[in-house]
């Protein structure tokens, strides 16, 4: 009986392996094959991708009838219905039909649910991760810039680039990592976004005040960072090796991205290393101290099931970057170097910097290091006909900067800023067509100095809590969406004393009660700043490819710690920075109008917007009675921040041409214009235009791509492509000039090129090289961009040669392959 009950087992067990099917397929899209298109079967969890020429399979299917989803970025979604048998695969080709536009895209920033791009008012901008990749850059804000107008950036060298949208930025701009925001001093100007750009698969970007949902601090609108989660075969792993090389600064970047899918779980693992000697422009040659080292890594493990899905991810990011200070040899503008303290320097006799050091890897005494950690988890339940979302994260930053040459490894900044993030919403169930949903989020935030010699700031602990509602439905032909919030945000520090060490002669912060011979620098402080936000706008669909919005939005921002709290020198940026404990909150109103007409042959754009700020807080120069600069600290700038009403209005269009009859050319046609008045009367009447505008607003900006696709195969080559771009930006004479905060900007145009395409060896299965080379200011121009800090870095009132301050980098040669496999 045993015997026979063991080959039951056994025989049942063959039955059951054996019974399940197989889906094979292929799909194209206009009768091409359409690579990376997701391909799952309903209710089991179960899925694929399309190799290069359009094929799939899927294994492993109990037998049923089920039905097959296929969906590819820019095609119509398409469901159809499929029956398994044992045994037996179940072939089935699928022929996407193209988008009538992108106004169908789902984004998830800005909204309070998952929302289509077309019913959703408020200004948004998606750049996918084939048009991230085409640009290849020292950082990801660089390709966001490229690809969406009315972005720019305030640079500090080629991987410092901090986001402005429509003119506002530091921490006016919202920037998320998968939805979660990023903590990491965003209101200094002298490091970068801490985000690993290789790893972004999505960004997304609302221009304008999104108070709405996030709360203070993205009062210029939100960037969104959503990291690349590849969708592949079922127990098979899959990944990339992305190396990347520019010739300018000699940036060497390597990238190994791995993922792996195993029913309902997907994870996805990546880790990269750049390096760059310092950048190199006609005029100044080699800029000294603007090379970097950097190294991050990151993991994200999600499961998706009937009741919602889970996710959970990590990232590790590490930079070294050199601190320029622009001081030079006054008759040959050779760059020098610091070799003694601050109190024994003397800046007109420094050494000459050496060809090698300009040339080497090897990171300069004088640097920051920046270190990011970050854990968090998403996570979406149903309940009922609605569900939850809730999101929690964990971040430290950890910054320091070494600007003391005798000693090398003493740091003079050090301060450790810990973030708690937390979000909670409920999508309430329909009722009679309203979606609604409420929810609160905000952070508690602490930042320490550690064991430095300069303390800008204090010491503080931070709390913020919002709670809002927002609510949409649909007309008929019209969308109409907003809700109100309200914030509350305290912030406090105690007495913060600085003194003198004996030994070292440098700055230490004592403590209670051994505070004989210190000094306080920073009073203790308690404030709660509160504020409400909301907006209302609407869609209008004149058809499916046509669309008028209009959005109406009251923003809200916290004043932050450096615009309250500043005492002190900051020494990334060469900045003794002063701030002012009295501010008021800033509050906005802008209104935003926009037509978007995705045509068979043409897209058109058309966005305007005004923006007036109430207590709008801002930097400028401080100079004494006789109009010389104010100098605390020997060797850097003193700026004393502001506060005044303001307006900002402007306009972007977007022109894309992509005709029918030719569809292998397109023409991709940009403009962007911002422009900013300081309504301060009291400085308008005592000092005229030299007071009128703000600072830090980008000039028109005017680009233009020619982009050539080259259809089908040719050999192992396939998906050529090209592209030719002029990059113009005109004069900018409208800057704050009041104490030389500011001067006149030259306008320029830059020329770039870049050649794309993809090798697919004959006996690979699913291995396959895309190939990038771009080069990025072609005729080696010689030009300063209106938003570089390096233009301000000089020592003295003239130059030999006529040029001051330091240049943009000149002509860059960029290589990238990416191995798939």
């Amino acid at each position: 009986m045993r015997i026979l009950f063991l080959l039951f087992i056994l025989l049942t067990g063959k039955v059951l392996m054996a019974q399940t099917g197989v889906i094979k397929g292929r799909v194209t899209g206009n009768n091409e094959p359409l690579s990376y298109a997701s391909v799952n079967v309903k209710g089991t969890g179960r899925g694929a991708s399309t190799n290069t020429k359009g094929y799939f399979e899927i294994k492993n299917i109990p037998p049923g009838t089920y039905g097959l989803t296929i969906t590819s970025i820019g095609f119509e979604a398409e469901t159809i219905s499929i029956t398994i048998n044992t045994d037996v695969a179940a072939i089935h080709n699928i022929n996407l039909k193209e988008k009538p536009s992108k106004l169908n895209e789902v984004v998830v920033t800005g909204v309070s649910r998952a929302t289509q791009l077309r019913s959703n008012p408020v200004p948004i901008t998606v750049m996918g991760k084939k048009e991230i990749e085409q640009h290849v850059n020292n950082n990801i804000i660089d390709a966001i810039i490229k690809g969406v107008p009315g972005v720019s950036a305030v640079t500090t060298g080629p991987n410092i680039s901090k986001p402005f949208i429509r003119g506002l930025g530091y921490n006016r701009v919202l920037t998320l990592y998968d939805g979660i925001r990023q903590e990491g001093q965003q209101w200094g100007d002298e490091h970068g976004i801490e985000i690993d750009q290789y790893g972004i698969g999505r960004a997304e970007v609302v221009k304008g005040p999104a108070s709405l949902t996030y709360g203070s601090d993205a009062l210029a609108g939100v960037i969104n960072l959503i990291p690349y989660i590849p969708n592949g075969e079922d127990g098979k792993l899959n990944g990339d090796f992305i190396t990347d090389y520019h010739t300018n600064n000699g940036m060497a970047g390597t990238s190994l991205g791995l993922s792996y899918k195993q029913n309902n779980w997907k994870y996805a693992f990546r880790a990269t290393a750049k390096t760059a000697h310092d950048y190199q422009n006609k005029v100044d040659g080699f800029v000294y101290n603007t090379g970097f080292r950097e190294f991050n890594l990151s993991g994200i493990a999600r499961v998706d099931k009937k009741w919602g899905y889970a996710q959970i991810g990590a990232t590790l990011y590490d930079n070294r970057q050199e601190i320029p200070d622009g001081s030079r040899d006054s008759l040959t503008r050779q760059f020098t170097k610091q070799i003694a303290e601050a109190g024994q320097d003397d800046i007109k006799n420094r050494p000459i910097v050496s060809p090698d050091e300009l040339r080497s890897y090897r990171i300069a005494p004088l640097h920051q290091r920046i270190q990011h950690y970050r854990v968090y988890t998403t996570n979406s339940f149903k309940a009922g006909e609605g569900s939850v979302s809730a999101s929690l994260g964990i971040q430290q930053s950890v910054r320091r900067e070494y600007n003391h040459p005798t000693v090398p490894e003493q740091a003079g900044l050090y301060v450790v800023l810990n973030t708690i993030n937390y979000d909670v919403r409920y999508n309430l169930p329909a009722i009679a067509g309203v979606e609604t949903t409420v929810g609160v989020n905000g952070i508690y935030q602490t930042n320490r100095s550690k064991a430095a010699t300069d303390f800008p700031i204090p010491d503080y602990n931070l709390f913020d809590a919002g709670g809002f509602i927002f609510a949409k439905k649909s007309f008929g032909k019209v969308d109409i969406s907003g809700g109100l919030r309200y914030d509350n945000r305290h912030i406090s520090w105690n007495n913060f004393y600085v003194g003198t060490d004996t030994q070292t002669g440098f700055g230490r912060q004592a403590h209670l009660p051994d505070t004989a011979g210190a000094g306080l620098q920073f009073p203790s402080f308690r404030h709660t700043y509160q504020g409400v936000s909301g907006s209302v706008g609407l869609t209008y669909n004149l058809s499916d490819r046509l669309l008028l919005k209009a959005n109406i939005a009251r923003g809200y921002r916290a004043p932050n710690i450096t615009e309250i709290g500043s005492n002190g020198l900051d020494p990334g940026a060469h900045i003794v920075y002063l701030g002012n404990r009295s501010f008021n909150p800033e509050f906005s109103l802008q209104q935003d109008i926009g037509f978007i007409a995705y045509l068979p042959d043409m897209d058109i754009v058309a966005e305007i917007f005004n923006n007036n700020i109430n207590n709008y807080i801002y930097q400028a120069r401080v100079n004494d009675a006789e109009g010389n600069p104010v100098v605390i600290v020997p060797g850097n700038s003193t700026y004393q921040y502001q506060q005044s009403k303001a307006r900002l209005y402007g306009a972007e269009l977007t022109l894309n041409l992509h005709p029918r009859s030719i569809k292998w050319l397109a023409l991709d046609n940009s403009v962007a214009w911002v422009t900013g008045i300081n309504k301060n009367p009291q400085l308008i009447a005592q000092y005229g235009n030299d007071a009128k505008y703000l600072p830090f607003i980008p000039p028109l900006h005017i680009r233009s791509a020619l982009k050539v696709s080259l259809p089908g195969n040719y050999g192992v080559f396939t998906k050529l492509n090209t592209r030719l771009e002029a990059d113009s930006y005109a004069d900018q004479n409208h800057f704050y000039a009041l104490d030389n905060t500011e001067t006149f900007t030259k306008g320029y145009t830059l020329f770039n090129a870049g050649l794309g395409f993809t090798i697919k060896p004959a006996r690979a299965k699913t291995a396959f090289y895309e190939f990038f080379v771009q080069a990025d200011n072609l005729f080696d121009t010689a030009y300063q961009a209106n938003l570089n800090r390096l233009k301000y870095f000089e020592y003295f009132k003239s130059s030999p040669s006529g040029h001051t301050g330091i240049y943009n980098m000149g002509r860059n040669l960029s290589f990238k392959v990416i191995v798939h496999f």
